[in-house]
């Protein structure tokens, strides 16, 4: 210890219990497995080493032969202020991460997305679209936690914003093997998205509120409202 326990399956972002001391572990495998609350996702469970350091997100678009990244960003996973709490699907991001350096994103870059898309061609995959790998910082460098093939949420809230250029035209660049002619250009500002979530998330919480104050909220300069 400290340890991760892991539901092998699908839980929106939220099947991870970070444990302190080995009753803890214990403790994550009966919530998990017997107690299931995280449904069939808690069927199979994955112990791993706890990796310390910061996340950051690395988002590229390939078509197997080049890599477009996206601006960084960073989200913040656990539900409370100062890293406390259960891990959720992400309570908010912000976008760039001053944790990647243009040094460490090449050394990223390098060590882990070229290399992925070439091990994807060797093995017969035509890959075409979003390369999405979490990565933490640790003191021994870039880790790699995880691979998704789709925009992060709720990071992509806050790269996205940002984002100067046509995403259709890169898109279609993808499609048609071009993307070698893109370059994407960012605005300069940093964005962050903020997750407002029900109480009791990610455990038992109420549903069917309604919200209000959406409308007022549009209204505010540089300011969009997302529903999630």
């Amino acid at each position: 210890t400290p340890c991760v326990v892991k539901a092998d399956g699908l839980a929106q972002g939220k099947g991870v219990i970070i444990a302190r001391t080995t009753e803890e572990a214990k403790s994550a495998v009966k919530s998990i497995m017997e107690d299931k609350i995280f449904g069939n996702a808690g069927d199979k469970v994955i112990i791993e080493d706890c990796l310390e350091g910061q996340e950051a997100s690395i988002i590229v678009i390939t078509d197997s032969k080049e890599a477009v990244p996206l601006a960084s960003s960073q989200d913040h996973k656990r539900v409370f202020d100062g890293d406390k709490g259960l891990n959720t699907g992400g309570m908010g991001a912000y976008s760039p991460a001053p944790v990647v350096t243009q040094e460490l994103f090449k050394e990223i870059s390098d060590k882990v997305i070229y290399r992925t898309i070439k091990g994807m061609v060797k093995e017969g995959i035509d890959y075409k679209g979003v390369l999405y790998a979490g990565i933490m910082i640790t003191k021994d460098g870039p880790k790699v936690l995880e691979f998704n093939v789709r925009f992060g949420d709720p990071e992509t809230q806050a790269v996205l914003p940002r984002l100067k250029s046509d995403l259709l035209e890169t898109m279609l660049a993808t499609t048609e093997n071009k993307l070698s002619r893109i370059k994407l250009n960012w605005d300069n500002r940093a964005c962050v998205c903020v997750v407002c979530a029900s109480a009791g998330y990610p455990g038992n919480y109420e549903k069917g509120k309604e919200i209000f104050g959406l409308d007022e909220a549009e209204k505010m300069k540089d300011v969009a409202v997302f529903h999630a």
